[in-house]
């Protein structure tokens, strides 16, 4: 794990720790949830785009609790250069961390898909990336929700054209939505289960039906699906790994790669949507280029010694020291901090509560008195982090202080199911002396464990029943060694058998998706306005879903029912107040040991590339950026 997880869906690998999945935390469109974290953002990240009660009249876009920023007939976005030239290449490492690929099929739970898979793919509408939660129409030209909120209906542009040219049809999209619902990806078909159908109106329009009362979030979780080829899937089994590349009408194709080394997408200079608003200024690059590497040492060393152009700097210690190089220093090799406004989201060593060891809450807090944040942010981390205590942190959705009215109203139904802690301050990790091995903390943390029925005997932890308690990390690289080392020798102080476990990145994949752990690194980037898409993380059902995002296997009819207040919400006041009571329970339920966050991107990238003077608020916007052919001119090679 790199100190910082790239955010992801499930992008998605910690802040100072790489090699896992982030969650992604912003709103992401078909084009990017790939390359946060694959295939996932599609269900997991659309889902959290609720959409108001508006004006039953088509709609150029759909958004959240509110008015749409842009206007219909708007000609771009504020973020981008509409004048960006096109050409060049940009060739970086993506940000979901993975260390190789063996598939382009980015939709199935088999497999480790390529990053930048998102760039073959149109949806019916995509993102703005400066709102909270805002889409508008790509394929589609507009959208109309149903009066009583039970369906919608997309008209498509007649002019949308699959890459070798045949159109993108109704059919098209129902069969999309009926592929990915039967065979796609386990996330996929939780976001899916309250969409009944779809149906071509007509060659041009779509209808999508919903059931049940939790309907909000659902006209823009399947405004995001990708558009796949119904004749191109006719002679193709969809739900297998293939490193055949996939036929979609986005901006890009699959160029030349190398298995678990590099992918290339080339741009389509015949791109039926290129100058559509959503797109002007976007999409600059003749050539994007994923580089993969086998761990970050190695990443950092290709960078410098320009083998590819950009990467974001996850290691506080490698921003600090590693870039004193004469590149830098001359202005060739650029650093950047670029403020992400997004949510922190939640960031931490998970604990598996599927495993007996880990039912009991006192264990689990115990845990957390073993950690020594202070320390590893001191001596690791060059004091760069805030401790993370929220799993909406950095948010106006984290509880403080003690409950408000609102939100004892939806907690006090369930006061008997759930610890007096709720009720109060909300839970906040222990603050050490900063030594590494506080023994006040260590002391408390050993009392639990005594409490929980696990005696020191002999210096280990054992139960009635004779069995120690041993924990195993599951890491696959050498940085999240170093980040957890320190941990482990405090668990080893209180009695406990810790050890870490590195595996190679496929083992880890498998592992993660069948819940094969005792302890993960994971971070969760919440959403700005969260929706449907927290069942994935944290509802029961998931819990036993093989591949979703509940890595602490939660199983609680409360933050069930919690969730489901947050997807009904009518207003942005009614989310925040049933987040905040989710996040309320979740602490009190000592789930994880949290990490830490910060608010920026750490870019480094060689100084042949431009960029918008104004930054998305809630993305990189790497797509966003040009090759300077003047800057490339002056670049002096190393």
């Amino acid at each position: 794990m790199t100190e910082m997880t790239p955010p992801a869906f499930m992008q998605s690998l910690p802040h100072e720790g790489r090699g896992r999945r982030a969650i992604s935390r912003r709103a992401i469109d078909i084009l990017s949830w790939v390359r946060l974290a694959g295939v996932l953002a599609l269900a997991v990240v659309l889902a959290a785009m609720p959409i108001t009660a508006r004006a039953q009249s088509p709609a150029h876009g759909l958004s959240t609790f509110g008015d749409l920023k842009y206007p219909a007939g708007f000609k771009h976005f504020d973020y981008v250069n509409p004048d960006a030239p096109k050409g060049g290449r940009m060739s970086m490492i993506g940000p979901s961390g993975r260390t190789t690929f063996d598939s382009f099929n980015a939709f199935i739970l088999r497999g480790d898909a390529a990053q930048g898979l998102e760039l073959l793919f149109d949806s019916l509408m995509v993102r703005a990336a400066d709102e909270p939660s805002a889409v508008y129409g790509l394929v589609a030209r507009d959208a109309e929700v149903a009066a009583d909120k039970r369906s919608v209906t997309f008209r498509l542009r007649p002019e949308a054209r699959f890459a070798d040219a045949s159109p993108v049809t109704a059919a098209d999209a129902v069969f999309s939505f009926e592929t990915l619902k039967a065979k796609g990806h386990p996330a996929i078909r939780i976001q899916l289960r309250d969409v009944v159908k779809a149906e071509a109106l007509d060659p041009a329009t779509v209808r999508y039906t919903f059931q049940g009362d939790l309907v909000r979030d659902l006209p823009i979780i399947v405004a995001g699906l990708p558009l796949l080829s119904k004749a191109f899937y006719a002679t193709r089994e969809f739900d297998q790994t293939t490193l055949e590349p996939p036929l979609g009408s986005g901006p890009y194709v699959i160029g030349e790669h190398r298995q678990g080394a590099f992918v290339t997408y080339k741009r389509r200079p015949e791109y039926w949507a290129k100058d559509l608003a959503v797109n002007v200024g976007r999409f600059n690059f003749d050539e994007v280029r994923y580089e993969y590497y086998r761990d970050r040492t190695a990443e950092l060393e290709g960078l410098k010694a320009g083998n590819y152009d950009l990467r974001e700097e996850f290691t506080s210690r490698d921003w600090a020291t590693a870039y004193d190089i004469a590149a830098v220093k001359e202005g060739r090799l650029l650093r950047e901090t670029l403020p992400d406004a997004s949510p922190s989201g939640a960031q931490g060593f998970f604990l598996n509560t599927r495993r007996a060891k880990f039912q009991d809450v006192r264990v689990r807090k115990a845990l957390d008195y073993a950690f020594d944040y202070e320390w590893s942010n001191k001596n690791l981390f060059f004091g760069a982090y805030t401790r993370t205590t929220s799993y909406f942190e950095n948010s106006d959705m984290k509880a403080s202080g003690k409950p408000s009215p609102e939100e004892l109203a939806l907690l006090e139904p369930f006061r008997a199911k759930l610890p007096p802690a709720v009720f109060g301050e909300p839970y906040t990790p222990p603050v050490s002396d900063g030594s590494g091995s506080d023994r006040k903390l260590l002391r408390e943390a050993a009392r639990l464990l005594d409490e929980a029925g696990w005696k020191a005997t002999g210096g280990k932890r054992v139960n009635d029943k004779g069995e120690g308690l041993d924990i195993e990390f599951l890491v696959n690289d050498p940085t999240s060694e170093r980040l957890t080392g320190p941990y482990v020798k405090n668990l080893q102080a209180i009695g406990i058998t810790a050890s870490i476990r590195r595996v190679d990145p496929a083992q880890y994949e498998r592992r993660s998706k069948a819940f094969d752990y005792d302890i993960k690194t994971q971070r969760y980037s919440m959403r700005l306005t969260p929706g449907v898409e927290l069942k994935n993380y944290w509802g029961s059902e998931a819990a036993n879903a093989e591949g979703s995002f509940n890595l602490s296997g939660i199983k609680d009819p409360v933050i069930d029912a919690l969730i489901d207040k947050v997807v009904a919400a009518r207003n942005r006041t009614e989310m925040v107040t049933a987040t905040r009571a989710i996040d309320r329970v979740l602490r009190a339920g000592h789930y994880w040991v949290p990490h830490w966050y910060k608010a920026s991107h750490h870019m480094v990238y060689w100084s042949r590339f431009s960029r918008p003077a104004v930054k998305p608020l809630y993305d990189r916007g790497v797509d966003t950026w040009w090759y300077d052919q003047a800057k490339a001119a002056k670049l002096k090679p190393n």
